[in-house]
């Protein structure tokens, strides 16, 4: 499910359950909503909302972190890149075929974490080979390479090290592929969420002024839910971490 069907489907469900405990309240007798009932629904409601409250944050600052780590990885991997083609540039000639090979091979990085088809269910571990196999190609290439000179043996030293580097950039994009929160958790959030609502809804009148703010409210929470799931996946979605980092460096590869 989409991070947009699953945020309407969430926001639907919250006002359902606003709009249930204004009914309620018309329904029950006076005696239910009132008094003492009344202080135990409001002392229910202020457990749930800290509750939830503090789930949410968490939630959302998690999911922040995994946005913005990712985007640290790419500058991380567009830099290494860079310091790779620079080494095999110092390699001299014979390493030409290996800095096209390293061009292509982040061209092919572009386009299967940005621009695949999100839809296929082994997106995520297509992409996870892809890597190991660009991997291995780099290390045979290396392997390959017979350096003569003090200048080739310090340059591929160099490459080696901006090898190790660039593998585990590449592994970590793959592995944010998969979704670093768990649904269950947030369903859990949304129960406290609906409970929520309904004891709001219990402790007011049934006026139209109350049914739009129950909507405010369900908007509210849905958009939260949106944005946790959002941000954690951060190669899709509105707020998607850029390639640019990675397009500047693939513009001005093997130019040197």
């Amino acid at each position: 499910m989409s991070p947009e069907t699953f945020a309407v489907a969430v926001g639907l469900a919250i006002f359902a359950a606003g709009v249930i405990g204004l009914i309620l309240q018309r329904l029950l007798p006076d005696t239910s909503t009132t008094g003492g009932p009344r202080d135990m629904i409001g002392a229910v409601v202020g457990l749930l909302t800290l509750l939830s409250a503090l789930v949410m944050g968490l939630l959302i600052w998690t999911a922040y972190g995994v946005y913005s780590g990712q985007n640290l990885a790419i500058q991380t991997l567009a830099a290494k890149v860079l310091q790779y083609d620079l080494a095999l540039a110092d390699y001299g000639p014979e390493a030409k075929d290996l800095r096209l090979q390293v061009r292509q091979a982040l061209a092919s990085t572009i386009e299967q974490v940005w621009r695949a088809d999100e839809s296929d269910n082994e997106f995520a571990a297509h992409n996870f080979a892809a890597a190991i196999k660009s991997l291995r190609n780099r290390d045979e290439a290396l392997d390959k390479l017979t350096p003569t000179t003090d200048q080739q043996k310090t340059a591929l030293a160099a490459a080696r090290a901006m090898d190790d580097s660039i593998g585990q950039s590449r592994l970590q994009m793959s592995f944010a592929l998969t979704n670093a929160v768990s649904y269950p958790l947030i369903l859990i959030v949304v129960g406290w969420a609906a409970i929520l609502f309904c004891g709001f809804g219990l402790m007011s009148k049934g006026h139209t002024m109350s049914v739009v703010c129950v909507l405010v409210g369900a908007v509210a929470v849905a958009s939260a839910v949106y944005l946790i799931l959002d941000l954690s996946g951060p190669y899709s979605g509105v707020f998607r971490a850029s390639p640019e980092p990675l397009e500047q460096v693939l513009a001005v590869m093997g130019k040197e």
